[in-house]
């Protein structure tokens, strides 16, 4: 399987090109266009992840209950794009684990699991989903983000705004808190809360906030 991103960063979409007998999972809907001999069809999934219980746990961290999947005889090609207008990352399982944010899973091999992680309360005090993905197995990862998407090497200790999290590797530990010394000063500064990551590993993060987003643009729009 071939992956090659397009009119990165802000417009991005992903043109996958399958081998023969190759499998693409995928988000329902994301499919734009495809070789008219790919086949495609709606799945619960089994396995870890899968099945009614799975789809329902997909539905807790944002995402659609069906997946689809996309299957080729000879060698063809799909396009992909994200629900918002946003940058696409290819991240490859057998570097680590990985957490995921609500809504910034797009694709994946069929190799990957998809299962639901529980992040503990602390997650949705920070305005946040209570429940992300957790993503593990072998193969590529394809995450969309809001606005441009970028990586942080943390060593040691980094500091993340809630809102601007895509995905990080397992081997970090989080902890929500307030940005400085105070929370009035925090929150009267409109930081709100932070994720402070320990360890070693990598953090995705997007370069706009959804939340803040809907917020500006919600308040502008007439009353149904």
């Amino acid at each position: 399987m071939e992956i090659e991103l397009l009119h990165q960063p802000d417009s991005a979409i992903a043109k996958i090109t399958l081998i023969g007998g190759e499998e693409l999972v995928a988000q329902a809907g994301a499919m734009i266009a495809m070789s008219g001999h790919i086949n495609a069809s709606t799945t619960l999934r089994r396995g870890k992840g899968g099945g009614v219980f799975g789809g329902l746990k997909r539905v807790l961290a944002g995402e659609s209950l069906f997946l689809s999947v996309f299957r080729t005889p000879i060698t063809g090609e799909i396009f992909l794009s994200p629900k918002l207008m946003g940058d696409l990352l290819i991240y490859d399982l057998s570097q680590s684990e990985l957490v995921v944010q609500s809504g910034s899973y797009l694709a994946s091999e069929s190799g990957v699991d998809i299962d639901l992680g529980f992040q503990g309360f602390k997650s949705i005090f920070s305005g946040e989903s209570l429940f992300w993905l957790d993503i593990s197995g072998r193969g590529q990862v394809l995450l969309t983000s809001f606005g441009g998407i970028y990586e942080i090497d943390v060593d040691g200790e980094y500091i993340v705004d809630t809102g601007h999290i895509v995905a990080f590797e397992k081997s970090l530990t989080f902890a929500i808190s307030k940005p400085g010394g105070s929370w009035l000063g925090a929150f009267l500064g409109g930081e709100g809360f932070v994720c402070r990551f320990k360890g070693n590993g990598k953090v995705y993060c997007q370069t706009h906030n959804n939340y803040n987003f809907g917020r500006a643009v919600g308040s502008k729009l007439p009353p149904r």
